[in-house]
């Protein structure tokens, strides 16, 4: 019976471990990719779903290492009294307007980083207009 009791507490202190592990995820810079400017999902799915996850509910591989979660993006026009806010959502991917998504600098300024692969203006306000777009195509109905 002893036995069995001290094995049960050898499993749970190596599991709490491995718990442990898991708080200290680590979120790594990597170089931007290239990707189609013409498909939102792509983009959503190279540069988004890290952290607000492939379906957008913010469970993604580096969501616990943040410091705010990146919450549930398919809500977004229902805590818009159910109207998508296409404006404010171009704002926070291009970093314009002096808004800083989650209230922290976690989010990075998708805007900036889309020059660093390829400045033509036209091509980024593309990048900016589609990946808005895939955002409210998988809103939550």
């Amino acid at each position: 019976m002893r036995l069995t009791a001290v094995f049960v507490l050898i499993i749970c202190l190596l599991m709490s471990g491995v718990v442990f592990a898991q708080d200290a995820t680590v979120i790594k810079k990597v170089p931007l990719k290239q990707t189609s400017p013409s498909s939102g999902k792509d983009m959503y799915v190279m540069y988004c779903a890290v952290c607000h996850g492939p379906t957008g509910k913010g469970d993604g591989p580096a969501a616990p290492a943040l410091k705010r979660s990146p919450g549930d993006i398919t809500k977004l026009a229902a805590k818009n009294h159910g109207k998508f806010p296409d404006e404010r959502i171009s704002i926070s991917i291009s970093g314009s307007g002096g808004i800083t998504a989650h209230g922290s600098n976690e989010m990075p300024i998708w805007g900036d980083l889309f020059k660093s692969i390829g400045s033509d203006q036209a091509m980024i306000r593309l990048r900016v207009s589609n990946l808005t777009d895939y955002l409210k195509s998988i809103q939550s109905k």
